[in-house]
């Protein structure tokens, strides 16, 4: 059967019937392992939020627990100082030469501590800032994004492993 300019409609299902197979065949071999590795993917960065959260929630607590003793040692600090001062003359000026010298004592190690951890912190943020600029190199030098995404995920695995 021959129909205007010369098109063959036999040719046409053909074509039509090894695209569906074409398709269906990359359905099954495709679509269906990446949806599952993504899914998988999904639910470990959601427990890794969850961890996370979990975590900031225990930092919080342990900070107003922290805030708490402060407010503790001040007033114990004041209540020193009221019963000092019924003492004698001397006994009171003994008390508070020695609660100052804790105090600043307390405030030394406090600025060590932060100064630590501001080091750290800053440690840190060089190796992630050093990490994200070697991973954008690589992105630029890989030239498709795939090769990219791959290298990235690669990189993720292994930093949760560490």
């Amino acid at each position: 059967m021959s129909l205007p300019l010369n098109i063959d409609l036999q040719q046409i299902l053909l074509h039509m019937l090894n695209f569906v197979l074409l398709f269906g065949g990359l359905y099954f071999i495709l679509y269906k392992p990446v949806k599952k590795f993504m899914d998988g993917r999904a639910s470990r960065y959601a427990e890794k939020e969850e961890e996370t959260e979990r975590r900031l929630r225990e930092a919080e607590e342990a900070k107003a627990e922290y805030e708490d003793k402060l407010r503790n040692a001040e007033s114990e600090i004041a209540a020193m100082k009221s019963e000092a001062a019924a003492q004698a003359a001397a006994d009171a000026e003994a008390e508070r030469e020695r609660a100052l010298a804790d105090a600043e004592g307390i405030r030394r190690s406090a600025e060590a501590e932060a100064d630590a951890e501001k080091q750290r912190l800053l440690r840190q943020a060089n190796r992630e800032i050093s990490e994200l600029a070697a991973q954008a190199a690589q992105k630029a030098v890989y030239g498709s994004a795939e090769e990219a995404f791959d290298s990235f995920l690669d990189r993720a695995e292994r930093s949760d492993g560490e």
